[in-house]
């Protein structure tokens, strides 16, 4: 699980960062309002975590940012103890959760997971990308006009790719969502997978949509 954590507080975000680092959860830190906008919309996350205080801006204003920008990543606003306003003003711009501090890091943890298995609600069940033609809801692919099958695996592949079209997924990322936490990233079977979708889905048409990436991994879209 990838996690962006948008925190200005060193020595929070450093105990953060090594206390999920423990969970196997991959964090990156950003300590700016600019920086977490930046982040959100460069790479892939399963979750971001927004602290209210920022400089340059506030996690609310970040928050309703994203959303505006169709960012479908659920969002974990951190509010003081007392600060009911600013929960209530985080989830009207668009934040999924809330966590208040003082927190247990097992509580961060566990609400980190939930959102990552939530699907998210901005997320339109069809999707189109040049002539591809995916409907996340009945599952169906076309490309060309034509139906393409795909397996289990196949489909979830592609959903990630269509959920973060043009952003850098690394293999880490695509194992987890695919398989789980524990599956090596560096295992053969991911190229295996890549391979057989790109057989169905790029070969014989164009523009090609699965972009390989050495060492960084890969991107979808035309």
């Amino acid at each position: 699980m990838r996690v962006l954590i948008v925190e200005d507080d060193p020595e929070l975000a450093g105990l953060l960062r090594d206390s999920l680092r423990g969970q196997r959860i991959d964090p990156t830190l950003a300590a700016t309002f600019v920086a977490g906008l930046e982040h959100a919309a460069a790479a892939a996350f399963d979750v971001i975590v927004l602290d209210v205080r920022l400089p340059g801006g506030t996690g609310l204003d970040l928050c309703a940012q994203l959303r505006r920008r169709r960012v479908t990543t659920p969002i974990l606003m951190l509010t003081a103890l007392d600060a009911v306003d600013d929960r209530v003003r985080g989830l009207e711009a668009g934040a999924d959760d809330y966590l208040t501090k003082p927190f247990a890091i097992r509580e961060l943890v566990a609400r980190l997971k939930a959102l990552a298995r939530r699907p998210p609600a901005l997320t339109p069940a069809l999707h189109r990308v040049a002539d591809l033609e995916v409907d996340l809801g009945s599952r169906r692919v076309h490309r060309g006009g034509r139906a393409v099958p795909l397996t289990a695996k196949e489909f979830a592949l592609l959903e990630l790719f269509i959920q973060h079209r043009g952003k850098v997924l690394d293999r880490a990322t695509i194992t987890a969502h695919v398989w789980d936490d524990n599956h090596d990233p560096f295992a053969n079977v991911l190229d295996v997978l890549v391979r057989r979708l790109r057989r169905k889905i790029d070969d014989g048409f164009e523009p090609k949509l699965i972009t390989t990436l050495r060492g960084a991994g890969y991107r979808f879209g035309s």
